[in-house]
């Protein structure tokens, strides 16, 4: 496929995909080696799905969960051989999924008091193997777009990973500005920050979007012009946001995602002192 493709119809594959890495999400979050800004828990972009990070086992050595968008399932791998799987074109509630994959874990030896209640769901999961390939074709495109964006730019970035929380694509550039804010009566200092990143929708957007959001928002951006049908967003957030439509299809939807992050980019790059 030669272009971003259209994803109409995704939601309901979408949706269980979401509950799906989220029962994943739990282990490296609680075993991975963690990270001060939490990439242990986004999933990393592989040619056949997403990974977890690596996690040691008791007995040495290390363990790791792939969702696999190949083969439409969930590997756990041990000493880089799969250990077990699971086919997630069944219907299977997240629930059962969630308590089969600590089984596994547990059979290496990793237990821990999971926040289950982030992925469990007892009702019936809908899965379309087409949806499905259409979505991990998007996001491997902007995945492409989003690490040749990075590369160009100076300063701390994060990797590109995929967030099960909010089950979206983003990476991060960190700038020189230091911004103070008040929580529960404590003054916390967090560095200036610019995202950019690929959603499928969620209730404030239902429909996939690419966003990318300057940290700390200075309204005067609004007034600056962005590329392609893109517009700033300050209803229920505070950023910018390009439609999927806007490139979905086309022979230069690259092209036009690489315009709008660039945009944004040079937009708000000395406010945050990137």
């Amino acid at each position: 496929m030669t272009h971003f493709p259209d994803l109409t119809g995704l939601g309901p594959t979408r949706d269980t995909l979401h509950r799906y890495a989220l029962a994943i999400e739990i282990f490296p979050r609680a075993h991975a080696e963690p990270h001060p800004k939490w990439w242990h828990i986004g999933l990393r972009g592989q040619p056949n799905g997403f990974r977890t990070a690596p996690m040691p086992l008791p007995g040495g050595g290390e363990c790791y969960f792939v969702l696999n968008l190949h083969t439409h399932r969930i590997e756990l791998y041990a000493q880089r051989a799969v250990v077990a799987s699971w086919d997630i074109t069944t219907g299977q509630t997240s629930a059962a999924l969630g308590q089969s994959l600590i089984d596994a874990a547990a059979a290496l030896g990793l237990r821990a008091d999971y926040p289950r209640a982030r992925y469990e769901s007892h009702a019936p999961r809908a899965y379309d193997k087409t949806h499905a390939a259409r979505w991990f074709a998007a996001v491997r495109r902007a995945q492409q777009v989003f690490e040749t964006h990075r590369a160009s730019l100076t300063g701390e970035t994060s990797p590109v990973h995929l967030w099960p929380h909010h089950f979206d694509l983003a990476t991060e550039v960190f700038g020189k500005r230091v911004v103070e804010i008040e929580e529960h009566g404590q003054v916390q200092s967090f560095p200036a920050q610019l995202n950019l990143g690929f959603s499928t929708g969620d209730a404030g957007h239902p429909e996939p979007y690419f966003y990318s959001n300057p940290f700390p928002f200075d309204p005067a951006l609004a007034q600056k012009p962005l590329p392609h049908g893109a517009f700033w967003h300050t209803a229920s957030w505070q950023g910018s946001l390009l439609p999927y439509t806007a490139v979905a299809e086309l022979p230069d939807g690259e092209k036009r995602l690489a315009a709008y992050a660039n945009a944004v980019y040079k937009a708000a790059r000395a406010g945050l002192e990137l």
